[in-house]
């Protein structure tokens, strides 16, 4: 292998990383921007009895933080805020990935976009500097060049992405039945819901963090439905979506809560279960052809071995 190509291969390399280590900045963003959130909202309640709520102390909003050491990257990607190049580089996919990742913040946009420029004019330099071609082929590969830069970023956040939506899907069972328990006791949905993203969150990591960042929004002043609103729509979840207008009609018109609760958990239950033998059923006809591949040649060997071996010395001993 050449010196060049190990060169390019350690550059891509080096891309790849770059990339990694962006979308852990913009995680590092969304979790310090919700821990600033769940902090002021923890000192406006301290502070609610002795404080005026039109005084500008009362109203004013929290900061957006970020990580330090990604402060350049979101600074970088702010100065092209609502212009052309932000507008062709966020499509409304990407906007959404952000806001499923918990990213869609002013930081984690920003950052976002700056390390898709980052990297493709990264890659494009790795282009001009290592292809030796020239005409339409050069022109080729630096458009393929600055493509492969774009979209690295979006396939990491894509797969962060996914894998939330899979953890939502797990956890979405568990919810149901801590909802119908909390119920059961007594709680209203408010207290219900308080004690879900407080209390009970250690139990469901992502969707306790949803209701804690709902739970927020509401004491902010907004409604039940706009606070609940990225829950029912950001992981693209039927289940979930139901689930939160059944919590909605039980929050404005009250009523029994556990029996739908009950029958909800039986029918996702049910649907699940059928989804996995579904996948039983798939994987055993997947793993037939392997069997015909594998194991089916090793059999034939080992049963007609012997015979072969006795016929091959009958045939020399006549020889």
């Amino acid at each position: 292998m050449s010196a060049g190509t190990l060169l390019i291969a350690a550059l891509l390399l080096l891309a790849l990383g770059l990339a990694l280590l962006g979308i852990a900045g913009l995680w590092l963003t969304g979790q310090q921007n919700r821990t600033a959130a769940t902090l002021q909202s923890a000192l406006r309640s301290r502070d609610a009895g002795p404080r005026d709520p039109g005084s500008p102390t009362a109203a004013a909003p929290a900061p957006e933080t970020g990580p330090r050491g990604w402060a350049w990257l979101a600074t970088l990607g702010e100065r092209f805020n609502g212009g052309r190049l932000e507008a062709a580089l966020l499509a409304p996919e990407d906007r959404l990935l952000l806001d499923q990742a918990g990213w869609h913040t002013r930081a984690g946009t920003a950052t976002f976009l700056a390390l898709r420029l980052l990297l493709a004019v990264l890659c494009l330099l790795v282009a001009l500097a290592f292809y030796s071609g020239d005409g339409l082929s050069r022109i080729v590969v630096m458009i393929v060049a600055l493509g492969v830069g774009v979209l690295l970023p979006k396939f990491a956040l894509r797969a962060w992405a996914t894998r939330l939506r899979k953890r939502v899907s797990a956890e979405l069972p568990l919810l149901i039945d801590l909802l119908r328990l909390l119920q059961g006791v007594g709680f209203s949905m408010d207290q219900s819901l308080q004690t879900l993203g407080d209390k009970l969150r250690s139990a469901i990591p992502v969707l306790g963090r949803e209701i804690q960042q709902a739970n927020i929004a509401y004491m902010h002043g907004r409604t039940r439905q706009q606070s609940l609103r990225r829950l029912a729509d950001a992981f693209d979840d039927e289940d979930l979506r139901s689930l939160v207008q059944l919590m909605l009609q039980v929050h404005e018109h009250g009523g029994a809560v556990q029996e739908p609760l009950r029958q909800f958990s039986a029918r996702l239950r049910e649907q699940r279960r059928a989804t996995l033998k579904e996948k039983v059923g798939k994987l055993s006809v997947k793993m037939t052809v392997v069997m015909m591949l594998t194991l089916l040649p090793a059999l034939m060997l080992v049963l007609s071995g012997p015979a072969i071996i006795a016929l091959a010395n009958a045939v020399n001993r006549l020889g």
